[in-house]
């Protein structure tokens, strides 16, 4: 006791299939096992929702690369009283509270566009984005002249296109993710509504532009960060990528991903040093996240009082050719 628990970190993988209740019995069972300490997950804020009291029972730590819904880290009322939900819990992606706004400015600001349609899935994340975007794009004098909801088990969407489409947008706003979204795209722009579709990171994918079609050229999505193969600080991880030969892409979240992981050996560097049992190490390593500060693959890695990252950088994409393609990256300033 006392000497510091001298331990390899090791990783086992869960699969929480994008379902709440399948993360929350995965969330269980590595709560069960007392040599786990750290989670990196969830990649849908919906799944957070039910893997959180979880971990934060069993004082687990968890970073996710990937939730963005804001209430995660500050609460339901996070827009007028925000107040951290649990304290175990961390993230290195920014959240919809600048994703949405950053879109609204670019489509007014940027693009020109004063009259759009929103639609999303009904689900945590499409929901909170949608919100987040509407209004701050009304605050710019922006129109939203249609806003409606699918179901996300829906494939055929011409109920809600016919229901848009008299509205005559500029553009619809998408709060979901790709495998809705891709065929939105396409069967909005087969019924005649030939106006580009933008999402979130929820979309920024090239599953994306499979299921979309041809017609995706122009269709526009934001997503966290810079883009990851122009970050000077992530050159040794793209290349180390692409030697392991891995045959899915690290696409948007895989290097976040892996500064998630990093934080929290970071963070075990310091609560095993004290600890007897990686048990004993739980409450320590949340503690000492707290403090965690370092230079990782997609810039700097710290976090705020909420446990929300302190990195408000982001960056809009455009379909081109066929494929994404970076249009601008900024850091997003409150007004």
């Amino acid at each position: 006791p006392g000497t510091g628990l001298q331990v390899g970190v090791t990783h086992a993988a869960e699969d929480d299939q994008a379902t709440p209740d399948v993360g929350k019995n995965a969330a269980t069972k590595l709560a069960s096992d007392p040599d786990v300490v750290g989670v990196v997950g969830t990649l849908n804020s919906s799944v957070a929702q039910s893997v959180q009291p979880v971990l934060a029972a069993a004082k687990i730590t968890m970073v996710s690369p990937a939730n963005t819904n804001p209430s995660l880290t500050q609460g339901a009322d996070f827009a007028t009283a925000p107040a951290r939900t649990y304290p175990n819990y961390f993230r290195t992606c920014t959240t919809d509270s600048i994703q949405g706004p950053f879109a609204a400015r670019y489509l007014f600001e940027k693009a020109g566009i004063k009259e759009i349609a929103t639609v999303n899935d009904k689900k945590t994340y499409g929901q909170g984005l949608v919100n987040a975007f509407s209004e701050e794009y009304t605050k710019l004098g922006g129109k939203i002249v249609a806003a409606e909801t699918i179901n996300p088990d829906d494939d055929k969407y011409d109920a809600v296109i016919s229901k848009i489409k008299p509205s005559n947008p500029k553009a619809v706003y998408y709060g979901g993710e790709y495998p809705q979204a891709g065929p939105f795209s396409q069967q909005m722009k087969a019924a005649g509504l030939n106006v580009p579709l933008m999402g979130g990171d929820g979309i920024f994918s090239g599953e994306y532009i499979k299921l979309a079609g041809a017609t995706a050229d122009g269709d526009l999505a934001t997503s966290v960060g810079a883009p990851t193969d122009t970050l000077p600080s992530a050159t040794a991880f793209v290349e180390a990528y692409k030697a392991a030969g891995y045959q899915e892409p690290y696409e948007a979240y895989g290097a976040y991903a892996f500064d998630a992981a990093n934080a929290i050996i970071n963070a075990l560097k310091v609560s095993l040093a004290s600890a007897d049992s990686a048990e004993a190490a739980r409450q320590p390593t949340i503690d000492a996240m707290a403090k965690v500060s370092f230079d990782g693959v997609t810039g700097k890695v710290s976090f705020d009082e909420f446990g929300d990252t302190t990195s408000k950088v982001l960056t809009t994409y455009g379909v081109k050719g066929g494929k994404w393609e970076a249009i601008n990256t900024a850091a997003f300033e409150s007004n």
